[in-house]
């Protein structure tokens, strides 16, 4: 039975228990695909990643294996970030530049280390590709809301930085707090266009700043993202796209008591998202055979 370190963190988050949390598994190469998911729905976490060698030394620090509950992901942001505060933590290293690997290319990531067990983290994630539009209708049933809660001006469309998800603007806080997802239509939606999740934003392009929920499906219903590093990148290039600015803020996971901040910015082709990062337990995993 192996026995590898583990690292609990919270992303997005100067603060313990906020944010979105992520287990991190070390030294994870003798760990087959089966076992990881096994482990990644043990946790019952949004995504639980296993750091194992990179296929080429030269162009990869380590490989990112990231799983949600539904399987491996190609890409994700706060298991990006949070992973790579992990490495710095057990290596010892205050101050870092990553290149990881992951199945959708390799992303460089920055650590710093703001005190014992905080950092603050940021990453280049893949050019946006812009995708389809989806019917607003379908996407405001699917969300539980009319479809006069949705921007007219800046339609939903599916955009990807990595992974794909659908970029919702919507008018108002309060249209994005009474959001109420229908499970299946949700579902059905999400596997037409290939997406991980559905992003409800609010976006204030004069302050550089944006509401947001993440609302997706996993094995056991219809969940909610407290931070989704992965969709910023999009709304990030979404919202530069028809207004121009190049910075957000993006506020996450407040109704669900667990805030989130993430800072995402364009530079050049390339989003970044950065955010804060505390590590909330260290230890060991036992796994099987």
């Amino acid at each position: 039975m192996p026995s590898l370190p583990l690292t609990w963190l919270d992303v997005f988050s100067a603060t313990p228990l906020a944010g979105n949390q992520l287990a991190v598994v070390h030294d994870a190469d003798g760990l087959d695909d089966a076992g990881m998911l096994a482990f990644a729905r043990e946790t019952t976490l949004s995504e639980t990643t296993f750091v194992q060698s990179p296929s080429d030394v030269a162009l990869a620090t380590y490989r990112n294996r990231i799983f949600w509950m539904n399987g491996e992901m190609p890409f994700a942001g706060h298991p990006s970030l949070g992973t790579a505060v992990a490495v710095a933590a057990r290596w010892g290293e205050r101050d870092a530049s990553y290149m990881q690997e992951t199945p959708a290319g390799r992303q460089a990531i920055g650590v710093h280390f703001t005190g014992d067990r905080s950092a603050r983290a940021s990453m280049y994630q893949e050019p946006a590709v812009f995708g389809a539009h989806p019917d607003p209708q379908a996407v405001a049933f699917a969300a539980g809301l009319q479809v006069a809660a949705l921007d007219p001006a800046h339609p939903p469309q599916v955009v990807s930085t990595g992974a794909a998800h659908l970029v919702v603007p919507l008018l108002s806080v309060e249209d994005l707090a009474a959001a109420r997802a229908d499970a299946d239509a949700l579902d059905a939606l999400l596997t037409e266009y290939a997406c991980v999740s559905l992003h409800l934003a609010v976006v204030d392009p004069s302050a550089g700043t944006a509401d947001a929920r993440g609302l997706f499906i996993n094995p056991t219903g219809l969940a909610e993202d407290p931070a989704t590093g992965s969709a910023v990148g999009p709304l990030m290039a979404h919202t530069a796209a028809w207004s121009g600015i190049d910075a957000l803020i993006v506020t996450q996971g407040v109704q669900m008591g667990r805030p989130s901040v993430l800072d995402c910015a364009i530079d050049g082709d390339r989003v970044t998202v950065a955010g804060d990062v505390v590590i909330v337990a260290e230890g060991t995993v036992h796994l099987p055979d």
